[in-house]
């Protein structure tokens, strides 16, 4: 079953919100175009409480981008982003929507960020996202969405260490650090990701 991923395409990495992404609402079209060409859509959602420990405003005297310790992990804090319920949390408007069979949230536990869409930072709690796959018989996944550098990137990793095949297409994400995605495109090949343009797919 030929599967795309939509990762994260929400109004807070948009133009205006508050973690904007460059080139993010350019890539809404782009995903529309591509969905036809798939038997099984499935979206992730970032979905934080208020009063999540990745948002910079829940440590005293720290900004957006700062690093701390977060239960031993490294945590880059964020500007609040995708707060549940809120309108900045919803999926583009123009995102074809009626097309995604399942959403999968993450990103719920106010103690933990998680970039994938499989688990959380610690991989210590699973989303579903993976058994939920497997019993749909899919074994090859296509990856877009938000940010390529992060959400995108963590959610191929842990496809491809679950045993999924797991394919990239480039134009239909973007990146929150340039520079930094040019390393990041290193670790997908040394995971044998294949890196496509839309109209490869």
């Amino acid at each position: 079953m030929k599967t795309l991923i939509i990762v994260d395409v929400q109004n807070d990495f948009m133009p205006g919100g508050t973690l904007a992404i460059p080139g993010g609402g350019e890539i809404v079209p782009v995903i529309n175009d591509l969905l036809d060409k798939f038997d099984l859509i499935v979206a992730t959602q970032d979905w934080h409480p208020k009063n999540h420990k990745s948002f910079a405003s829940t440590h005293f005297a720290k900004k957006p981008m700062d690093k701390i310790d977060l239960n031993g992990i490294e945590q880059i804090l964020w500007p609040d982003h995708c707060v549940q319920g809120t309108e900045g949390a919803g999926f583009h408007p123009d995102l074809a929507t009626n097309k995604i069979e399942a959403i999968i949230r993450k990103g719920t536990d106010p103690e933990i960020d998680s970039y994938s869409g499989f688990y959380d930072n610690n991989h210590e709690k699973s989303t579903g996202l993976a058994g939920y796959l497997r019993e749909k018989g899919c074994k090859e996944l296509y990856f877009c969405g938000l940010a390529s550098d992060i959400c995108v990137f963590y959610t191929i990793k842990d496809a491809v260490e679950e045993g999924f095949t797991a394919k990239f297409i480039h134009d239909a994400s973007s990146p929150l650090d340039q520079i930094n995605f040019v390393n990041i495109q290193n670790e997908l090949h040394r995971l044998e990701v294949e890196i496509l343009h839309s109209s490869e797919v």
